[in-house]
């Protein structure tokens, strides 16, 4: 053997160990001295089971040499002595209070006999830091929320939108844009209500930077950041945003149909319809993608191609109601009023709480003839949407034409409490008290119709109808700055244009008149369509939601364009095509088999009896619902409150 060791000394701190070791000369050995620190491990005796719970000797390591050196001061000075020290760490606070608790520690500790001396220390240093205890790290340490905390905010906050509290769902969104900044769903929501509010630049702002926070990877924010921009007239940054949201996600099909829209209005047919075939190949058969080649279509007056594309988008969803109210609104300008009303019942068995659908049938009836019919479909959408302020607007023009104005002014007011921002509630009540003869009181609903948005389609034509005001009341160059100022939102306005000359020329300024009317024709701009894209598009979104809404000479064309006698014809348009139809739809004069009464009984659970308008604050829906819903939703709340 090479090392014969030493028998150990009787100390219990420290062992000498003699080491022999062999040199190069096998007649010499060398030897070597070396002292080891032994720490005392519990003692353990098979004999005597009452020492099998010992602990480390309290009198061999104090606490006050554990937390300096594991080695006495005159160990340690011998040169070939290995020392353990503890890593020295500074703090701050007050020294005396760290030994008060470092005493308080200690005595805890001697009433623990399964402790060891290396868990103590370890426990001691744990305590110290502060990347142990969460709640020391400040408020960016907090824990994130779980992802079903946002899906509920969203939810709640769309809820809190519809009732029109845009300042407690603003709150609720920006709080989930702190948890959650790279999900987009919390800056479209948000930049919806913005722009709902007209605030803009806020938008605009907000979608910028979840472009950035989601690294331009999110094709919604681009789109409805494209929207904005078109809305706001800026074709040329709407183009581009729209590119970006087809390049983030080329199967968006809202990006390519949003695009086609926009060149669509700029007279770029051709453009469009390259749009609309790359959403339909990108994305699939797309029911908007029909519709909208459908109403291309029909403006074509190619209407069996229409009906045909018409029919593909309701087989693609039959629970389409924007489907199936713009299939009835060609039917109706085609005056085949009974597909058109087939049409109608099917767009509210589709989709029974749909205002739109009933708001359109009861304008159809109404035009009609059927006055009670059609007030009574106003009044069923009003009972399924009591906050809908434009189906109580229609319901006061009605009731202003073949009733009184005293309860025309009341649901004129009503809309007005319902949404203050909704531009045409206050044109119209406006123009109602002009024709009683109040004519400071339109003046002022003009001023507030014009302070929402001066910039609007409706504020042009509130501007004209405030000019038409001016010159029956004698101030003439009032009237001329209201029409110029209409032109200057809607240079394309045949009504503004006209009644302009026509006010010259009722002055004797026929010069003038005639100018006007030169200049009208000079900067008309003219879309020619063509047949030849027909060919493979037969197999080919959104439609203009504005087209449901322009039915029955609410459409804007029409207000841009001169009228056409032709259609006060009876059967004029219906000789310039085939009014074969598919077999859903027929055009006979035999009675519908559709029972209204019974629909909204079974289906909404409404008293055909009582259909009044709600002219107070609804506290809640007048439709029945089942007590299960309910119970969800009172969770659903809590579980979103702990976002908000």
């Amino acid at each position: 053997m090479n090392a014969f060791p030493s028998p150990p000394p009787s100390s219990s701190s420290s062992s000498n160990f003699t080491l022999f070791t062999h040199s190069k000369n096998s007649n010499y050995l060398f030897k070597f001295s070396l002292k080891l620190p032994v720490l005392p491990l519990p003692c353990c005796s098979l004999g005597d089971s009452s020492t099998s719970t010992t602990v480390l000797d309290k009198n061999v390591i104090s606490s006050k040499d554990n937390s300096r050196n594991a080695v006495s001061q005159r160990d340690s000075n011998f040169e070939g002595a290995l020392v353990v020290r503890r890593p020295v760490m500074e703090f701050s606070g007050d020294d005396s209070d760290d030994e008060e608790q470092q005493k308080k520690e200690e005595i805890v500790e001697d009433d623990k006999p399964n402790v060891s001396a290396i868990d103590t220390g370890l426990n001691k240093f744990a305590k110290k830091m502060p990347m142990f205890e969460p709640s020391r790290m400040g408020p960016d340490s907090k824990e994130k929320p779980l992802t079903v905390n946002l899906d509920l905010a969203l939810y709640r906050a769309k809820v809190l939108a519809r009732k029109f509290q845009y300042e407690e769902a603003e709150l609720i969104l920006q709080k989930c844009l702190f948890y959650w900044p790279e999900d987009g769903r919390a800056y479209v929501a948000l930049g919806k209500i913005l722009s709902k509010q007209s605030k803009t630049d806020q938008a605009k702002e907000l979608y910028e930077k979840g472009c950035q926070a989601t690294q331009g990877e999110n094709s919604y924010i681009w789109q409805c950041w494209a929207v904005l921009e078109m809305k706001m007239g800026n074709v040329r940054r709407a183009r581009e945003l729209f590119d970006a949201a087809t390049v983030a996600d080329k199967r968006h099909v809202a990006a390519w149909h949003g695009w086609a829209v926009l060149e669509l209005k700029q007279g770029n047919l051709k453009k469009a319809r390259n749009l609309l075939a790359k959403g339909l190949e990108y994305c699939g058969q797309n029911e908007y993608i029909y519709q909208t080649l459908a109403l291309l279509e029909a403006k074509a007056n190619r209407y069996q191609q229409a009906r045909y594309l018409f029919d593909q988008a309701t087989k693609c969803n039959p629970k389409s109601c924007a489907s199936w109210l713009a299939w009835a609104q060609m039917e109706v300008e085609q005056e085949n009023y009974r597909a058109a009303r087939q049409l109608f019942e099917k767009a509210v068995q589709a989709s029974p709480k749909n205002r739109f659908s009933w708001h359109v049938w009861g304008l159809f009836e109404a035009n009609l003839g059927n006055i009670d019919k059609g007030t009574k479909l106003l009044k069923i959408g009003h009972a399924l949407n009591p906050r809908d302020a434009v189906l109580l607007q229609s319901l006061a023009l009605l009731e202003y034409k073949h009733s009184t104005a005293n309860l025309a002014r009341v649901l004129f007011r009503r809309a007005s409490e319902l949404d203050p921002r909704h531009q045409p509630v206050w044109f119209a009540w406006g123009w109602m008290e002009w024709k009683e003869g109040n004519l400071n009181t339109a003046r002022e609903l003009y001023r507030k119709a014009l302070r929402i948005d001066s910039n609007s389609e409706s504020a042009a034509r509130c501007l004209q109808a405030w000019g038409v005001l001016e010159q029956r009341a004698g101030n003439l160059t009032a009237a001329r700055r209201l029409f110029r100022s209409s032109l200057n939102i809607n240079s394309q306005s045949y009504v503004t244009w006209m009644t302009w000359a026509t006010m010259e020329e009722d002055q004797g300024n026929s010069v003038r008149a005639e100018e006007i009317r030169n200049l009208y024709f000079q900067q008309r701009t003219e879309v020619v369509d063509d047949a030849s894209w027909v060919m493979g598009f037969l197999d080919i979104i959104d439609p203009a939601i504005d087209r449901l809404k322009r039915l029955f000479k609410l459409d804007p064309n029409s207000y841009n364009m001169p009228p056409d006698t032709s259609r006060n014809i009876s059967g004029t348009n219906k000789s310039l095509v085939d009014l074969g139809s598919p077999s859903s739809i027929s055009n006979d004069d035999k009675e519908s088999d559709f029972d209204l009464d019974a629909f909204i009984i079974k289906r909404l659970s409404l008293d055909p009896s009582n259909l009044e308008v709600q002219l107070g604050t609804p506290k809640s829906s007048s439709v029945k619902r089942s007590q299960a819903p309910r119970r969800i939703w009172k969770s659903y709340s809590r579980i979103a409150k702990s976002v908000s």
